[in-house]
């Protein structure tokens, strides 16, 4: 459950009472015919509204202010434990060609049309995406704690969406298990389901970096700056 919607259902006995009241007091004035019990059957309808404003405007700051926070966390994360899962992800794409270089140069309209263009992505081959689920696998800790924090927080989206990565990991990691010397990818082309999760944790994480990308360019745009400094740093390291 939401919490707008854990709210709304705490303060549902407040709501039948102020309604209960305005009732009781329409009541009144019906058997006793004074008016003024009109006026005082409108006050609990007015708290009513008055509460309902106060909640909404509650709602759209504790929106606000998570949504800052997960960005936050993502900058934590991904400039640091995730730096070289993404710049494998995008080392192995055939197409569309992303590069770090090129998402560091992009205006925001050339990034938003990088990310139309990562609806549909595709490998250099199928041993090229090997590496890369390797290096989700290396990040399991991130994966745990991004659901632990989304637990916390209640970010419902990103809890669903590591549920998702930390079951693909136990099947690459029960696989590797038992067959160590060989490709999980090579196993995942013979399970249609599998290489559907495989194609889809990995499509997702691109899609997830470039939403993150423009997030900043948009609103922190020297963070922007320097995220994707360290990630040139780590490509020129790595020789890519």
């Amino acid at each position: 459950m939401s919490r707008p919607v854990r709210r709304i259902a705490e303060n549902v006995p407040l709501y039948l009472l102020m309604v209960a009241i305005s009732l009781a007091f329409l009541g009144l004035e019906q058997l006793t015919h004074f008016e003024f019990l009109y006026h005082l059957a409108a006050i609990p309808l007015e708290i009513l509204v008055a509460v309902f404003i106060v909640e909404k405007y509650l709602e759209r700051h504790e929106t606000k202010e998570r949504r800052r926070h997960l960005m936050y966390i993502k900058s934590t994360m991904f400039r640091s434990d995730m730096r070289t899962l993404f710049i494998a992800n995008f080392h192995a794409l055939k197409s569309p060609a992303l590069t770090m270089a090129r998402i560091k140069s992009a205006s925001l309209e050339e990034m938003r049309a990088m990310r139309a263009s990562a609806a549909g992505v595709e490998y250099k081959s199928v041993e090229a995406m090997e590496p890369v689920i390797m290096e989700y696998v290396k990040a399991e800790r991130v994966w745990q704690t991004f659901l632990q924090r989304a637990i916390e927080n209640g970010f419902e989206e990103v809890f669903l969406r590591m549920i998702e990565i930390i079951h693909f990991l136990y099947d690459v990691k029960l696989f590797k298990e038992n067959n160590p010397d060989k490709l999980f990818i090579r196993e995942a082309e013979k399970r249609e389901p599998l290489m559907r999760k495989a194609s889809k944790v990995l499509h997702d994480g691109i899609l997830s970096f470039l939403d993150y990308a423009i997030e900043l360019k948009e609103k922190t745009p020297d963070m922007f700056d320097e995220v994707m400094a360290d990630y040139e740093l780590t490509e020129l390291i790595k020789g890519i």
